[in-house]
């Protein structure tokens, strides 16, 4: 990587939202050498994947690769590999393939992985979604359990492969069981011919008192009622206590499934363990007031692997797009005015709300102390999301696809793929 003479080097490990806006905003910028590492190549509109896991939008629909958004900006690099240790003393970061990289500014943006509390291998039974992979991983489980429905002549069989689980009651878990319904009640109602499709179950299980919990109370019943107009059984207080391929115990009560899938906990990225700096009971990083760590201002931590707290309330900041988007500006623009001479600025988060979307002209939202239902917070939602889509092409197509689901309710993207790719197989 060509270096200009006197450059600083900036580091950005991780390409998503934060990442992403600490890259772009720094990449205007002639005096500096910017390099962005990544294991995957593409910049992922995450709030968006539960639309790819069912079946709503492709892949490609919610991702751009990294290398296309910078390809005018010379003095920006991609790099496509894994940090495995940071050596802060050095300043220096060290990847997989052996190679280290150094510099002079850091930001770590790694973002976060699920959390099965203790319980890892549940994973194998029940899907997270963080991840392409585990979306398009999650829609051949969905779509593969009404098919083997269909060939199936046992009747309590039948019941339990069109029986589905989703666990935790977040706007992920509330996005994903309500789109299932919707499926199951619009999209399928005519394309299989031995089962119905709208006599599906859905139970959506939350281990509080309510689902949505950052959100009101009104707006939580509110998303409970829609929820259960699309089919979808909401379960509170209701903590799981074991899963397994037959299904989930909740309880005294153990539900066979068909397809379980999971929504109830994140924790940061694992490199946080190997920095030697404060961490939270949670295991995120410790950060001062600029979002740097206190025994090296050179290096900031940001999005899902911070603990920063809020300047008002002084709780720590939630792991959501808008505080990763606008903690990555928050860093260009004090590594600016380091370049510069001038004072440090707090990171001040501006709360613009929170939406969840349960289907079809049905959504929660909460903005500058207003709260919205129905088609209203629906729109929102939809305007909200498009317009942080990265690239033109993005935008155009999500909302051609949007407009065409809309007055026809299919879904365009029922594929399913399997993990199975040659075509000779070793004996």
């Amino acid at each position: 990587m060509e270096q200009k003479s006197g450059a600083k080097k900036v580091l950005i490990v991780g390409g998503g939202f934060a990442g992403l806006n600490a890259a772009k905003a720094l990449g205007k910028r002639e005096d500096l050498v910017v390099t962005i590492i990544d294991q995957r190549n593409h910049h992922l509109f995450q709030p968006l994947l539960y639309q790819v896991a069912s079946a709503g939008l492709s892949p490609a629909d919610i991702a751009s690769p990294i290398r296309s958004i910078f390809s005018r900006k010379d003095h920006v690099n991609v790099v496509l590999d894994r940090v495995q240790g940071v050596r802060l003393a050095e300043r220096a970061v060290e990847l997989a393939d052996g190679k280290t990289l150094s510099y002079d500014y850091l930001v770590l943006a790694c973002g976060a992985t699920h959390s099965y509390f203790g319980h890892e291998e549940w994973e194998e039974h029940a899907p997270g979604l963080k991840t392409l992979e585990q979306a398009t991983e999650i829609r051949r489980r969905i779509l593969l359990a009404f098919e083997e429905a269909e060939k199936e002549s046992l009747p309590t069989r039948k019941k339990m492969l069109q029986t589905f689980v989703v666990v935790g009651g977040g706007p992920t878990g509330v996005e994903l069981a309500g789109a299932i319904g919707e499926m199951s009640r619009y999209t399928l109602k005519r394309d299989f011919r031995s089962i119905d499709p709208s006599r599906t179950r859905i139970f959506l299980i939350e281990a509080g008192p309510r689902i949505l919990p950052s959100f009101s109370a009104r707006l939580s019943r509110r998303a409970t009622q829609d929820l259960e107009r699309l089919g979808v059984s909401v379960w509170t207080d209701s903590p799981v206590t074991r899963i397994e391929a037959r299904g989930v115990q909740v309880g005294e009560d153990f539900l066979e499934a068909g397809c379980v899938l999971w929504a109830a906990g994140v924790k940061p990225s694992p490199l946080n363990a190997t920095l030697g700096v404060p961490l939270d009971r949670q295991g995120r990083v410790m950060v001062r007031e600029d979002l740097s760590l206190a025994s090296h201002p050179e290096v900031f931590v940001l999005g899902d692997q911070a603990h920063s707290l809020d300047a008002k309330s002084q709780k720590p900041l939630p792991g959501l797009a808008p505080v990763a988007i606008q903690q990555g500006r928050h860093v260009a623009r004090v590594i600016v005015a380091d370049l510069h001479g001038k004072a440090r600025r707090s990171f001040k988060y501006i709360d613009k709300g929170q939406m969840a979307t349960i289907g079809r002209k049905k959504a929660v939202a909460e903005s500058a102390g207003l709260e919205f239902t129905g088609f209203t917070a629906w729109m929102m939602w939809l305007f909200v999301h498009v317009y942080y889509l990265i690239g033109f092409k993005n935008r155009l197509f999500v909302m051609l696809q949007w407009m065409w689901s809309y007055l026809t309710f299919s879904r365009g993207a029922r594929l399913i793929v399997s993990k199975d790719w040659r075509t000779f197989k070793n004996p």
